[in-house]
C-alpha cells in the first residue's frame, strides 16, 4: 500500500513536471509569436499613418527571416517577386482560383465592387466589296486597272466591278459579365469578324450597320480598343524580344488602368473600418497598381499561362531559334491578359496548344471571370469535352447567322426538338459544328419515322426566336439596359494608358534593347565603311585635288558621289529589319498601346549617335586622303552633309515600307526612286582658272569659268 502510494506521488510528480515543461514551451512559443505579431501589428500602424502617395507604395512583407519588414513597393527586386508569388500561387492549378478569392474578399469586406461590362449588339450586319477571280490577284495591271476603276467608280462613271460578299446577317445577342462565352461555328462563318466588331477593330471598308453597346452606352462614347482586349490568331512578335521583355511592354503600354484609384479607395475605407488586410495580398495589389512595378502581373501571368519555364528565352522567328508554335500563341494571349481591360474577345486561342494546356488557360480564365467579374468570348475551332463544359453559353454562328446563343445546358435540347440528336460518343462542340452542314446533318437525324429533309440555317435561326431561350433573350434586349448601373471604371476614355512622355521612354528603351541584340548588325555597317573608304582611298589617292580640266571636275564629282552613295545605301542595311517590325507596330497601334509618333522618334533619336559614328569613320579616312580643301570649315561642312544623308536614307526607306497600301504601290514608288538615284549626269563644261563658284554644302570648290 505504501509503494502504491510512493508510485502515485512519482507519477504525480512527473506528470506535473512534464505539464510544468509543457506549458513553459508553449509559453516561450507563444510569446514569440505574440512578439511577432505585436512588431507586424506596429509597422502596419506606423503604415496607416503615412500620407495616402506614401501608404499606396509601401507594404509589410511576412514571413522573412528576420520577421515582418517593411518595404518599398517600387524597389520590389526580382526575388522579392519571385517569394511574393511562391507564397500567393505556388501551383496555378490548384492555388489561382484561392488567389483570386482573396482579391475579391478584401474589397467586398469594405463595400467595393469590382467593374463589369455587359456588351450587346443589335441588328449587326456586315458587308464587304472584293475582287473574284484573277481581278483579285495583286499584279503590276491589276494594280493600276484597279486603281482607275475605283476612281471612275467614284465619279459615278463606271460600276467598281467589286462582288459584294455578305459576312454577318442581322445578328442580335448580348454577352453577360461573369460569364464564360464560348464562339462556335465552322470556318468562314464570320466568328473572326464578330470578335473585331465587339471589340471596335473593324477595317473602315467594310460597310457596318447595326449598334453594338457596352453598358449602354455606344462605341462612340468611349475608347473601345482600350476598354476591351481583342486576343487574334495571328503571332505578331518582335523575335528578339524575351518572353517576359514582350509581356512587360505591353503592361507598361497598357498601364494600370484604374486599379491605383480603386486601391486608394480600398485603402481609406479599410482604415476607417479598422481592418488588416493579408500583407502578401496588400503587397501584390499595390505593386499591380503603382506604375513602374509591371513585372508583378508580368510574373503571374507568366506562372498562369506556364510560361515561367520559358520566360528568358527569346521568341524568335523564322531566322531566330526561339520558343515552341504553342508557347508563342500562349505569348499572343498574355500579352493583352497584363493590362486592364475587363472584357475579352479571343479568337483560336487554342491553335497549336494541346488539349491539357487549353484546358487549363480556359480554367484560369472561367475563375477570373466568374470571380472578379470579367466578359470574355473565346472562339474555338475543337474544343475537347472538359473545355467545354468549363463555358457557361455558346453562341453557335453559321453562314453569318446565330443559329444558337444561351445557356450550354440548353443547347441540345434546342437541337432535339428540331429532330437532331448528339451521339453518346461524340464531343457536344463537333456535333454543333456539324448539324448546320449540308454534307454531315443526315447522320444526327433522330426521327426514324418521319423523312429526313435537310434544314438550312435560316430554319433553324427562325426557330430559336420560338424556343424558350430565343423568347428569353428577346425579352432582356426588349429591356434596355440601366444605364445608372455602369460602374464609373467600367468603360475606358483615354486613347492610351499612360502619358505621352511615359510612352516615348518606354519606346526608347525597347528600341535600345533591340539596337543591342542586333549590334552586329552596326559593327559590320563600320567595317562596310572601314572597307569602302580604303577603296576610295587607293582609288582617289592624291595630295591635292588639280581643278584646271575637265577631268579635274569629274575626279571631284567622282570623289564627292561615291562619299553620298555610300552613306545613302549604308542606311537601307536597316530596311530588312524595318519591315519585320511592321506588322508588330501596325498591331500595337491599332491596340492603341502607343501613337504613331512614339514608335517612330525613338528609332530616330537612338540612330543620330550612330550616323555622327559612321560619317566620323569615312571623313576621317578619305578626306585628306582624297585632297579635299584642308580648310577645317569646309571638312565640317562636308561631315554634316554626310550626317544629313546618313539620316536621310533610314528614314526614306522606313517611309516607302510603311506606306501601308498595296505592295505593288510600294514596289513602284521604290524602282521611280532608284531610277531617279540613277539619273544623275554631268553637263558638259569648260574649266578655265579665274571665276570661282564656292559649292559650300559639298564642301567642295571649283574654278569655273563660262
Amino acid at each position: 500500500m505504501e509503494s502504491y502510494r510512493m508510485g502515485s506521488f512519482r507519477g504525480s510528480m512527473r506528470r506535473s513536471v512534464s505539464s510544468w515543461r509543457a506549458s513553459s514551451a508553449s509559453e516561450v512559443f507563444g510569446r514569440s509569436g505574440r512578439e511577432e505579431d505585436d512588431e507586424e501589428a506596429l509597422k502596419w500602424a506606423a503604415l496607416e499613418r503615412l500620407p495616402t502617395y506614401d501608404r499606396m507604395r509601401r507594404g509589410i512583407i511576412a514571413g522573412t527571416p528576420g520577421g515582418p519588414q517593411e518595404i518599398d513597393i517600387e524597389g520590389l527586386g526580382f526575388q522579392e517577386r519571385k517569394n511574393l508569388l511562391e507564397r500567393l500561387v505556388r501551383t496555378a492549378e490548384e492555388d489561382n482560383e484561392r488567389f483570386l478569392l482573396k482579391l475579391r474578399n478584401r474589397m467586398e469586406r469594405v463595400g467595393i465592387d469590382n467593374p463589369t461590362i455587359e456588351v450587346r449588339f443589335e441588328n449587326l450586319k456586315i458587308d464587304a466589296e472584293a475582287y473574284v477571280g484573277n481581278r483579285g490577284l495583286p499584279t503590276f495591271t491589276n494594280f493600276f486597272v484597279n486603281k482607275i476603276l475605283a476612281l471612275l467608280s467614284s465619279l459615278h462613271i463606271v460600276p467598281s466591278g467589286k462582288r459584294p460578299i455578305s459576312i454577318l446577317h442581322d445578328i442580335t445577342g448580348i454577352i453577360k459579365p461573369c460569364r464564360m462565352t464560348l464562339l462556335l461555328g465552322p470556318p468562314g462563318s464570320g466568328k473572326t469578324s464578330l470578335l473585331l466588331a465587339l471589340a471596335g477593330k473593324l477595317d473602315s471598308s467594310l460597310k457596318v450597320s447595326g449598334r453594338v453597346t457596352y453598358n449602354g452606352h455606344g462605341m462612340e462614347e468611349f475608347v473601345p480598343q482600350r476598354t476591351s482586349a481583342y486576343i487574334g490568331q495571328n503571332d505578331l512578335h518582335i523575335g528578339e524580344m524575351t518572353v517576359r521583355e514582350t509581356l512587360t511592354f505591353s503592361a507598361r503600354c497598357q498601364g494600370v488602368g484604374t486599379r491605383y484609384e480603386m486601391l486608394t479607395e480600398l485603402s481609406r475605407r479599410e482604415k476607417e473600418a479598422n481592418i488588416k488586410p493579408d500583407p502578401d495580398i496588400d503587397v501584390y495589389m499595390k505593386a499591380i497598381s503603382v506604375e513602374g512595378q509591371e513585372t508583378v502581373v508580368t510574373d503571374y501571368i507568366l506562372k498562369i499561362l506556364g510560361l515561367d519555364i520559358c520566360a528568358d528565352t527569346m521568341v524568335g522567328d523564322a531566322m531566330i531559334r526561339g520558343i515552341s508554335g504553342g508557347q508563342k500563341k500562349r505569348v499572343t494571349t498574355g500579352e493583352m491578359l497584363v493590362g486592364p481591360a475587363k472584357a475579352l474577345f479571343m479568337d483560336e486561342i487554342s491553335t497549336g496548344l494541346d488539349s491539357s494546356t487549353t484546358y487549363q488557360i480556359v480554367n484560369s480564365l472561367r475563375q477570373s471571370v466568374h470571380i472578379l467579374g470579367g466578359t470574355a468570348v473565346i472562339a474555338l475551332l475543337q474544343p475537347a469535352p472538359e473545355t467545354y463544359d468549363l463555358f457557361d453559353d455558346i453562341i453557335l454562328l453559321s453562314d453569318g447567322q446565330v443559329v444558337y446563343q444561351g445557356p450550354r445546358e440548353n443547347v441540345l435540347e434546342f437541337f432535339e426538338s428540331m429532330g437532331f440528336k448528339c451521339p453518346e460518343r461524340k464531343g457536344v462542340a463537333d456535333f454543333l459544328q456539324e448539324v448546320t452542314s449540308r454534307k454531315d446533318q443526315h447522320q444526327y437525324w433522330a426521327r426514324k419515322n418521319e423523312p429526313y429533309s435537310y434544314v438550312s440555317v435560316n430554319e433553324f435561326s427562325e426557330a430559336f426566336q420560338s424556343f424558350h431561350v430565343g423568347r428569353k433573350l428577346a425579352d432582356e434586349l426588349a429591356t434596355p439596359f440601366d444605364r445608372s448601373r455602369n460602374h464609373p471604371a467600367a468603360l475606358t476614355t483615354s486613347d492610351f494608358g499612360i502619358g505621352k512622355m511615359e510612352l516615348l521612354k518606354t519606346n526608347i528603351s525597347r528600341e535600345w534593347l533591340l539596337m543591342k541584340r542586333n549590334s552586329f548588325v552596326y559593327i559590320f555597317k563600320i567595317a562596310q565603311l572601314i572597307i569602302l573608304g580604303a577603296i576610295a582611298m587607293t582609288v582617289f589617292l592624291r595630295t591635292k585635288m588639280h581643278h584646271d580640266t575637265v577631268e579635274d571636275g569629274v575626279i571631284y564629282l567622282g570623289a564627292m558621289f561615291i562619299g553620298l552613295v555610300t552613306h545613302l545605301f549604308n542606311g537601307f542595311a536597316e530596311l530588312a529589319m524595318s519591315v519585320a517590325k511592321l506588322p508588330v507596330f501596325y498591331k500595337q497601334r491599332d491596340l492603341r498601346f502607343y501613337p504613331s509618333w512614339a514608335y517612330g522618334l525613338p528609332t530616330w533619336i537612338l540612330k543620330i549617335p550612330i550616323s555622327f559614328l559612321e560619317c566620323a569613320v569615312w571623313i576621317v579616312l578619305t578626306y585628306y586622303v582624297i585632297g579635299f580643301d584642308p580648310n577645317i570649315e569646309r571638312f565640317f561642312r562636308h561631315y554634316l552633309l554626310l550626317v544629313l544623308v546618313s539620316q536621310m536614307a533610314p528614314g526614306f526607306s522606313a517611309s516607302c515600307c510603311s506606306w501601308k497600301g498595296d505592295g505593288c504601290c510600294r514596289y513602284i514608288w521604290l524602282l521611280c526612286t532608284a531610277c531617279a538615284l540613277g539619273s544623275w549626269w554631268l553637263p558638259h563644261i569648260t574649266l578655265k582658272n579665274q571665276e570661282l563658284v564656292d559649292l559650300g554644302l559639298l564642301g567642295l570648290s571649283l574654278n569655273v569659268c563660262a
